[in-house]
């Protein structure tokens, strides 16, 4: 067995590390500067730059049984798919293929409760150009009896990236829309997902994320009662200064269920932001 990981980022980088104790793990990044941190996580850096498959990647993938595919689309769709002539061309090993996408492609559901059922109706481009690069990981698949899982992530946090961080260096804000809620997922729980469709060879879209859709303003303050600070005050969303990306979250409200992966047996170590909050402050990890 072995994986290659296009854009070894947070997620990409806690996958490599859980997997690289099993067998050997390969992750490309933009910049040799990244080197270092993918070294540390066990995985084999290697250079992409989104327009050329080196020598060196093309060696990887030749021997490549797993395919972790985290760089994210484009208008029109995935662009690794659009440099190769096909999967198995680069990747005659190739028996399976994880695409981190996001649940973000749900769109909005006013608060009700969606699974991987729904059918996709994005909202922003950057989801529309999710759905487009899912349908085309699925006929890659398809074409080639390669199964692939659509990995339909919500708000990625774990060490080194959560709200104790931003109450520390003093970005935490408090934001408040009447009714929203948000699903999240710990980035170890991303990496388990993974290597668990892996091993089962599953195929189809699962929503990789917690069991509690909550404010955001609640994980905040739950946080800062841990750490021992004072609580940031409310900031109402309608008067809040946000960049437009930062707006159009706040135009999505759904609570996201996540039994289809359960029903296979898996169990999130994180299952909500309470344990998982607890877990960051108690270990002393939550710096990264």
């Amino acid at each position: 067995m072995t994986m290659t990981i296009l854009g070894a980022g947070f997620s990409g980088k806690a996958i490599g590390r859980l997997a690289s104790a099993r067998f050997p793990v390969f992750g490309t990044t933009r910049s040799q500067a990244k080197f270092p941190a993918l070294e540390r996580a066990g995985v084999r850096p290697l250079l992409f730059d989104g327009e050329t498959v080196s020598d060196e990647l093309a060696a990887a993938l030749s021997e490549t049984t797993a395919l972790v595919q985290s760089i994210s689309p484009d208008e029109k769709g995935d662009a690794f798919l659009r440099l190769i002539p096909s999967l198995k061309a680069l990747a005659p090993r190739l028996e399976w293929v994880g695409y981190l996408s996001t649940i973000g492609v749900y769109g909005d559901h006013k608060g009700a409760w969606v699974d991987e059922a729904a059918e996709p109706t994005p909202l922003s481009n950057r989801s529309r150009e999710r759905v487009l690069a899912e349908n085309q990981w699925l006929e890659a698949g398809a074409g080639e009896d390669i199964p692939v899982a659509l990995l339909r992530l919500s708000g990625i946090y774990g060490p080194g990236r959560n709200p104790f961080v931003n109450l520390d260096n003093g970005t935490a804000r408090r934001l408040v829309k009447k009714d929203q809620v948000f699903n999240r997922i710990r980035v170890e729980d991303i990496a388990r997902a993974t290597l668990f469709l892996m091993d089962r060879k599953q195929a189809g879209a699962f929503n990789v994320t917690d069991h509690m859709p909550s404010p955001s303003q609640d994980v905040v303050a739950y946080a800062a009662e841990l750490m021992g600070v004072p609580v940031p005050p409310d900031i109402p969303f309608e008067t809040a200064e946000l960049s437009p990306m930062q707006r159009s979250f706040y135009g999505e409200n759904k609570r996201v269920g996540n039994a289809r992966i359960r029903d296979l047996g898996f169990e999130f170590l994180y299952p909500d932001y309470l344990v998982s909050m607890q877990q960051l402050w108690k270990d002393g990890v939550w710096r990264g």
